[in-house]
């Protein structure tokens, strides 16, 4: 598990770790990034009391540096991938290991399973578990077990990983993606299952969610223009959308100009483009959002925006190659 800055969440995703059912030796690695929030004080009680948590420093900071760093430092066959925004059932490790066993698979993972406290974190919950939000991909919205592209987490056998070199330690974000992308390349398989769910807590923020979507949206236009064969249409949707409810207000715009201008005001025909989005938004806001609450619903008008504009634009400039100008800004401590 790499920590960094995690005070809030740490605890309660290494006490699921240590709660786990699974019947042989097991032990706890966390990748210590240079945090300021007092998660370094927390982590080091949970070592002292605990002799099954060994914390390794992460002086990179990064998520696949701390991942390289744990896996480096560990002792065991088996490496279970962790979020510290995660929190694991007990039967987790068991099913995981079961399931790497039977199907000879290199990596095995199952559901992110997005669930709120707050209104404003249900909804955006809500978003990350419909096809509306982010793309319906299995690991977000489940789906029949089987061969995968990618799964959330993972339980991976070390040797696997070790021979494709690990993670990628210049992808800050998608790392997990790229990883397996390599190590279905090499002839080993990727395993979805829905047994496997694992509960993640949404960022608590509007800012902090924009922060999150805009790097992984980077990232992910990174990767799509460095693997061009290995994306999907569906990773383009989100900045096409973007793209073209930008033209539709701008040509709009312009229709304006020429109704003062006392001409046709035929390009205000442009506003149509942004008004069907947000026809779309209220629909699904209507559809999934109403089980949630009035004001969980109200919050998914804003939320699944953010997270459609945020992306896209941030595929748009990462797939540019604008990466490395902004993630210095957008990615720290997310």
């Amino acid at each position: 598990m790499p920590v960094l800055n995690e005070v809030s969440h740490v605890r309660a995703a290494v006490d699921s770790l240590l709660q786990q059912d699974y019947q042989g030796p097991f032990e706890v690695t966390l990748a210590l990034g240079p945090s300021i929030d007092g998660t370094t004080e927390l982590v080091e009680e949970m070592a002292a009391i605990d002799p099954r948590i060994q914390v390794v420093t992460n002086e990179v900071g990064s998520t696949p540096a701390g991942l390289n760093t744990a896996i480096r430092a560990s002792h065991y066959p088996v490496v279970i991938r962790v979020d510290a925004h995660s929190v694991l059932p007990p039967d987790y490790a068991r099913i995981a290991v079961e399931t790497l066993e039977r199907t000879g698979a290199a990596n095995v993972g199952g559901i992110m399973d997005a669930q709120g406290v707050t209104p404003f974190q249900k909804a955006v919950a809500r978003a990350y578990g419909t096809r509306v939000g982010l793309g319906g991909t299995p690991f977000h919205v489940g789906g029949r077990e089987g061969e995968a592209d990618t799964v959330y987490l993972g339980c991976f056998r070390r040797d696997s990983i070790l021979k494709v070199g690990l993670f990628d330690e210049s992808i800050k974000r998608g790392q997990d993606w790229e990883l397996n992308r390599r190590l279905r390349e090499s002839g080993g398989s990727v395993w979805f299952t829905p047994r496997l769910k694992v509960l993640y807590r949404p960022r608590p923020s509007l800012s902090r969610l924009a922060r999150q979507m805009l790097s992984t949206g980077l990232w992910r236009g990174e990767l799509a223009r460095r693997f061009p064969a290995s994306n999907g249409l569906r990773y383009f949707v989100p900045p096409l959308m973007v793209l073209g409810v930008t033209f539709g207000v701008l040509l709009g715009l312009a229709g304006l100009g020429q109704l003062i201008a006392g001409t046709a005001p035929w390009l205000l025909l442009g506003f149509l483009i942004p008004g069907v989005y947000l026809v779309f938004v209220a629909l699904a806001t209507i559809a999934v959002a109403r089980p949630d609450g009035f004001r969980a619903a109200l919050w998914f008008l804003v939320v699944l925006p953010c997270i459609h504009f945020c992306w896209g634009v941030g595929f748009v400039l990462g797939y540019l190659k604008l990466t490395n100008n902004i993630t210095a800004h957008a990615g720290r401590g997310l």
